[in-house]
């Protein structure tokens, strides 16, 4: 299948359009209003646009991955939709709550997914399935750790630092993450949520970390630290799922790259046993793959009413957060 990527920035360059090429589709074509950005794609033999309107009119594309700035995803959303055109867009939804509830809105009957490639790596994939399977009976808690160093000579130059089109800071750009994993692998929504936000380390103009504890309809307790000002060197992805009779740990998962390690520690004996996944497959990979299966009409678990609800809960959470500050 053919995909147009709006937005040709570091992520959709490097893992997503190598995703999409992993998983059988192909990039048809590239809109971003930088020059650099559309040469950079036409050099590697893909159509280059300015706009997305003069990219669904070439009818190239099959479906379009959105991974523009947080505020800007709004329009490329409604051009893509507009033309029948099934819309992957980088989490989070938006910058705001008010783009956010514009998309739902917008998309009506077309495909829809947010691109929360987590739920799609493979160790994530086995966790779900070992909770499934009560490989640790009941859960009791989901504990998260995603980090890393985002120091200002980076942020200088790079949206993720502006209030306006990132929204906020570490926690609005890696925090959704979690919170959607946790839903994923328990199967079932949050409830609570309640955010602290930080800005420690590094003088620029949004939180460079946060520390966030939210509740499950059944309340399973969630915990995750998330944060820009991580050495990169320190153990920084680790997630945890405690049950009653057992503890599973996946570390060096939760990112754009493949890998990691998944165990399982008895809560009786506390030996350790390795679950299997495949090791190679990258998020990105299995994401494009899941979303091109929907858009053939398979079985899918893409929601914009479940990801407009999670957004509505972060949002009350974090405007509160940055009150309080």
């Amino acid at each position: 299948m053919r995909w147009g990527i709006i937005g040709w920035g570091w992520v959709a360059r490097d893992h997503m359009a190598p995703g999409i090429a992993a998983s059988g589709g192909r990039v048809s074509a590239v809109v971003d209003r930088s020059p650099a950005a559309r040469a950079d794609a036409a050099a590697r033999g893909i159509a280059a646009f300015d706009t997305v309107g003069a990219m669904v009119a070439a009818g190239i594309c099959d479906l379009a991955y959105v991974a523009t700035p947080n505020d800007a995803h709004l329009e490329p959303v409604r051009a893509c939709v507009a033309a029948g055109v099934p819309v992957l867009c980088e989490k989070p939804l938006a910058a705001t709550l008010a783009d956010a509830e514009a998309m739902a809105g917008a998309v009506g009957d077309t495909l829809y997914g947010t691109a929360f490639d987590q739920r799609h790596h493979p160790a994530h994939r086995a966790l779900a399935q070992a909770i499934a399977g009560d490989a640790i009976g009941r859960a009791i808690a989901v504990r998260i750790v995603y980090a890393c160093w985002v120091g200002p000579s980076w942020t200088a130059d790079n949206w993720r630092a502006d209030p306006v089109r990132a929204g906020g800071g570490a926690v609005i750009d890696l925090a959704l993450h979690g919170l959607d994993l946790t839903q994923y692998l328990l199967a079932e929504p949050l409830v609570d949520l309640s955010i602290m936000l930080q800005r420690r380390i590094h003088d620029y103009p949004v939180d460079d970390g946060g520390m966030l504890t939210a509740r499950t309809a059944s309340g399973v307790l969630m915990q995750a630290h998330v944060a820009y000002n991580c050495p990169e060197v320190l153990p920084r992805r680790r997630l945890e799922v405690l049950g009653e009779r057992g503890l599973l740990v996946a570390t060096d998962t939760m990112g754009q790259t493949p890998g990691g390690t998944l165990v399982r520690r008895c809560g009786e004996r506390g030996t350790e046993t390795a679950l299997p996944f495949d090791a190679d497959l990258s998020p990105f990979a299995a994401q494009a793959a899941a979303f091109m299966a929907a858009a053939r009409g398979g079985r899918h678990d893409f929601s914009m009413e479940r990801d407009l609800m999670l957004m509505r809960l972060f949002d009350r959470a974090y405007t509160k957060a940055r009150r309080c500050r």
